[in-house]
């Protein structure tokens, strides 16, 4: 029988829940929209924390991390009320968070189930693989109509993960890519239709790629070293994570 799921950061106010099936951790996101605060990105990086723990100390050599929100919204990106009047917010907290899961240790694969709006679509592309609703939902960076700066982190994780024709259309268009313009331009790898199906498609890739788990260390490692621009960007500031 698997354990309980594990909620953070209480019982009371449960942001984010983690539950087991077979390798996979499946991190749910459960704040409506999923906007990012300081509590939230804290949620996140806890329940990082707390996988990589448990991988830890049960030895396990097959394990890989899904990330998944609810409705119609994978992530809408930052809670402008709630983050952006914290200074520092976004150095201290929210990038820091994006830097924990694009070198986070084991295979992480975001089940894009929904709308992922400028942070939550940044959040998904921190993962190492998506798998996208195909028939509801976009993803999209919408800060040049806010009009709002992408901080140089932000911007190289976009560029380095995004086709420089895909990243221009991102950034300076502020398109919406529907599941199929994702899987077309390699934004995502794979789509299906409905939440049922995007979240089963989630598990297979996830399954399949969960055996590399057992390199341990070296998947760390071999993130690091694909990801070094990107990493140092996203870490300018002072994390409080």
């Amino acid at each position: 029988m698997s354990p309980a799921p594990k909620v953070l950061p209480s019982e009371a106010e449960p942001l984010i829940s983690i539950a087991r099936d077979g390798p996979l951790f499946i991190m749910s996101m459960n704040d409506n929209e999923n906007r990012f605060t300081v509590e939230f990105c804290k949620a996140i990086c806890d329940g990082l924390d707390y996988i990589a723990d448990v991988v830890d100390k049960e030895g396990l050599l097959e394990a890989a991390v899904l990330t998944r929100g609810q409705d119609k919204f994978y992530s809408n990106g930052l809670h402008f009320e709630k983050a952006l009047t914290v200074p520092g917010f976004t150095e201290d907290h929210f990038m820091p968070m994006l830097n924990k899961i694009l070198l986070f240790s084991l295979p992480t694969i975001a089940c894009i189930n929904g709308h992922a709006f400028a942070g939550g679509c940044l959040m998904a592309l921190a993962h190492d693989y998506r798998v996208m609703r195909s028939d509801r939902g976009f993803m999209c960076m919408n800060e040049i109509d806010l009009p709002a700066p992408l901080p140089a982190g932000m911007s190289a994780l976009l560029r380095y993960k995004l086709h420089p024709h895909v990243y221009r259309s991102v950034v300076l268009e502020a398109r919406r890519f529907s599941g199929k313009d994702a899987l077309a331009t390699h934004m995502v790898d794979g789509i299906a239709e409905g939440v049922e199906a995007t979240f089963e498609l989630s598990k297979q890739v996830a399954r399949k790629i969960a055996p590399k788990a057992k390199s341990g260390s070296i998947y760390q490692m071999i993130k690091e070293d694909m990801y070094p621009e990107v990493s140092s960007r996203l870490m300018v500031g002072k994390s409080k994570l």
